[in-house]
């Protein structure tokens, strides 16, 4: 090592500058700064997108869509006629979200026909699934990853949600989508159908367009369990995945449009049709 040679008079601080500077305890640090931090939140997929329907589902929607934007880029929110204040709000939401894109429908066409509207316009620009989920807090956002590998890895497969109930799941309710699922899964020969009823799934934009476009039934509540059987008739298969559900109480903010009367009604006259184009689909004897 060269040495460095000054002369005797020089003054030690005049040499000071001349030596390497080594942080004391008390200095700042310098701060690293790891990309995947600055650019927070997943990367937009060009396939595959979250579509919400939402009719009068009050504040959570907001809970709702926030924490499916943390798990997924896009968000689609399909509001389908509401008139509770929410279609501003998501507005303002998606002002500030370039991945988050709202549609405001004039009047309420049922859940349905909600979701076939984001279909249209996702197939337009040029996506090819969708996941549905509900826009009242019940659905896992945090699940929305696991549905979306899924589909990725078997395009051409409808991933169906199982319901996991907690203690907060009425028993009338747990009860009774055992008569639904029976008859799906008569109607379609036990082709493997986890949940008829279960709204968080992912469909096949195409397919579901098709089938949905060759009748005008399934708009409304009839929408989830009619889609699972006709695609199974169309050859469509099912992956079926566990998620948890939850009902929650008004003081929590959960809002129920499901009327018992009215909807059981609607789901019976659906079974009879679909029991009935089952038949006619049988091989003859």
């Amino acid at each position: 090592m060269r040495r460095l040679s000054l002369p005797n008079s020089t003054p030690i601080s005049a040499v000071r500058w001349l030596l390497p500077r080594c942080p004391s305890r008390s200095s700042p640090q310098p701060q690293m700064t790891d990309p995947s931090v600055a650019t927070a939140g997943p990367q937009p997929s060009v396939t595959h997108l979250v579509l919400i329907p939402s009719y009068n589902p009050g504040i959570k929607v907001y809970e709702t869509v926030r924490a499916a934007r943390a798990q997924w880029a896009p968000v689609w929110v399909v509001v389908d006629g509401s008139s509770d204040g929410t279609p501003q709000g998501l507005r303002d939401l998606a002002a500030a979200d370039p991945q988050l894109r709202v549609f405001v429908l004039p009047y309420n066409g049922g859940k349905g026909a909600a979701v076939l509207h984001g279909l249209d316009a996702a197939a337009a620009a040029g996506f090819t699934h969708v996941l549905t989920m509900d826009s009242d807090g019940q659905h896992p956002a945090e699940r929305i990853p696991a549905f979306m590998v899924a589909s990725q890895q078997s395009p051409q497969a409808m991933v169906l949600g199982v319901p996991v109930f907690d203690a907060s799941a009425p028993n009338l309710r747990v009860q009774g989508r055992k008569v639904s699922n029976a008859w799906a899964n008569l109607e379609t020969l036990w082709a493997g159908i986890g949940d008829s009823l279960y709204g968080f799934r992912v469909y096949p934009i195409d397919a579901l367009r098709a089938v949905m476009r060759r009748q005008h039934w399934m708009r409304r509540f009839d929408f989830d369990p009619e889609a699972v059987v006709r695609l199974s008739w169309h050859g469509v298969p099912a992956i079926n995945l566990p998620a948890p559900v939850r009902y929650l109480r008004a003081d929590e903010g959960g809002v129920s449009h499901f009327n018992y009367l009215r909807d059981n009604a609607l789901l019976t006259w659906m079974h009879t049709r679909l029991f009935l184009g089952f038949v006619l689909r049988l091989p003859p004897l």
